[in-house]
This record gives structure tokens, sequence and C-alpha cells, in this order.
């Protein structure tokens, strides 16, 4: 099977694998499409060093091919979405409900095989069955839709509430579109005027740039999504939030952010992490948000390539100035 494979930073190759075969619980998945994700883009430019060569990529939707003897529940031919961090079930934060922060979860496409590749074989307990009701558009889109699902959990903001997103990656923009379905006034920031531009289609306002920690508490924001994962814009929203707001993390920056403890203290800000998502809750009410044409995350995406092109999507992933960009198989 052709596969891309990251040999070292900056430098990915498609190459010819071994078609894996599923074990008794898997299900063995020939995949039609994978969406590229800001993870992907840090794995690539060797933010984050990997021990051997992968093949990268974890936003999957694909066609069953073939299943394992013990799976039940699904048919050849189906179509699955995959749901790529999968906890070991048995260590304390797993045994506590907290399956997202497990250390020894296999995560496709980091420490386990990718789904930039003609097949992946998955746990059945992570392949998603999805209604004919959801397009392939939408579809390839649901992981981080559902990592916007989970962090707007996070907040403690009822819906109409007014809160800020800063970063209008993907990530952003979905929990912008998502926010805005559900009721939430949302005022929204990015260096990119496009990205910006979207969002105020969406029914977004723009954060000025001048008087930005007075404009938050007159309009009595109360929750500060940061999904830029620059440290840099993490200083800016600790300095600016305003008094008694939450602060979500989303984006993940690896470097040192900064932050006066009196003056979080004082002014009751709250710092609230937000990685990925629960098992299997968020993924459920995502796909669900999608069946009922509540939500459409296949909007943000803005450009397609063939798995032979691999480089050029990822270079254009890496500029920043696509929303979403996608690699099909097929």
């Amino acid at each position: 099977m052709k596969a891309a494979v990251l040999e070292k930073p900056n430098y990915i190759q498609v190459q010819n694998l071994e078609k894996p075969v599923p074990k008794a619980n898997e299900i063995l998945i020939r995949l039609k499409s994978t969406g590229i994700c800001g993870s992907d883009v840090h794995l690539f430019l060797g933010d984050r060093l990997l021990p051997v060569p992968t093949v990268l990529g974890h936003e999957g939707l694909g066609i069953i091919e073939a299943i394992g003897s013990q799976v039940r529940g699904f048919q050849i031919g189906q179509r699955v979405v995959i749901e790529p961090n999968i906890p070991c079930g048995s260590c304390r934060f797993c045994q506590q409900g907290r399956g997202n922060i497990c250390p020894n979860k296999q995560v496709i496409g980091v420490n386990s095989p990718g789904c930039f590749a003609e097949y992946i074989c998955l746990d059945a307990d992570f392949c998603w069955k999805l209604p004919d009701s959801i397009s392939d558009e939408d579809a390839v889109c649901i992981e981080p839709l559902a990592v916007a699902v989970h962090a707007l959990k996070v907040s403690s903001v009822s819906s109409k509430g007014p809160i800020a997103i800063v970063g209008l990656g993907a990530i952003g923009l979905l929990l912008c579109q998502l926010a805005l379905t559900k009721g939430y006034e949302v005022w929204v920031k990015d260096l990119n005027d496009d990205k910006q531009s979207l969002a105020v289609d969406m029914g977004a306002g723009v954060l000025p740039t001048e008087g930005l920690e007075s404009f938050l508490y007159d309009q009595e924001v109360a929750a500060i999504f940061d999904c830029v994962g620059v440290a840099k814009a993490t200083n800016l929203i600790l300095e600016t939030a305003p008094r008694g707001s939450e602060i979500i993390l989303v984006g993940l920056a690896n470097e040192s952010a900064q932050f006066v403890p009196l003056k979080i203290a004082r002014e009751g800000i709250s710092i609230l992490p937000s990685i990925i998502y629960d098992h299997p809750f968020d993924f459920a009410e995502t796909i669900d948000l999608i069946a009922k044409d509540k939500i459409h995350p296949g909007q943000i995406i803005s450009a397609r390539f063939p798995l032979d092109r691999i480089e050029e999507a990822m270079a254009l992933a890496v500029s920043g100035k696509a929303t979403k960009v996608v690699v099909d198989m097929e």
C-alpha cells in the first residue's frame, strides 16, 4: 500500500508499505481522506521529534474492508471515521474517566501508524459508523470538531454568554461555528484577515487590536479560548483577560508562557486545560450534531491534494494560509 512516511523533519515521502492485517478486535479500513492537523504540522517541522520514521495523520475517513473475528456490529462496506486517541483503560486516569490524559494512550499518527496511507487497522471501539446524512466533507472534519466540542464543555459559560476565540486555525474556526450554533455571542481574533472574515461571515464579531482588556471587560466576555498554540498569544490573553473570566487552553504551545499570580488570584481568573476529547461521549455528540444538520464542519476545507502530493499539501498547511487541507487517498 502507499503511505506517506515522515523520515525526518521537513521530509515526508510516499513509500510502498505492507498492507496491515486486522487483529481479532480490529477493523481494516480503506482510507478515503485524511485532514492535516496542526499537530501534524508541528511533527513535520520537528517541533516534536519522533523516535522512528512514522506515517503521520489521524483525521481519517474510510470504508471497512475487513473485520476481525471478535468484532460485532460492523459490516464490510460501511463508512467510518477514526477516533485516533486510544486510552489504555487501566491506568488511574482512565479509571477516573479521564482517558484524554492517559499517559499510555495509543495515538494514531504519533506512536502508531497513521492515516496518510491507503489502509489502516484500528480497534473497533474507536471506529465510528456514519449515517448517510453526513457528507464526506463533513465526516473528514469530525475529529477536529470533537476537539472543539470538548473545549466548549470545559468552559462553565452558559449558552448565549459572550466568549472570545483567539486563533482561527481549524479548531478555532470550528469552535466559532459550534458556539454560534449553540447561541453564544462570539468575538474572534486572528492575524490572517481571510480566516477572520470567514468567522465574521459565520456571525462573529472582531476583537480590537487596541484597548483589548477594557473591550473584553465592557463586553462581559466570560471565557477566552486560546487556540493559537504560540506562547506570545497566550501571554497576551493572560495579560488582558477580564476579571472573573476563564482562559481555556486549546492551542498546544510548547514554549513557556508567563503570568502574574497576583492578577490571576486577585481577579478570580481561571486557567483551564482542554486536550482532545472524552471517549466516547464527545465523538457521539459531534456526529449527532452533524447528522441533525446543526453544523457543517466541512465548510472550513480550503484545499485538497492526492496522497502523491503530500509534500505540497503539508507546505500549504505549514504556511498558515489554509483553513483546512485534506489529503485524498482515492
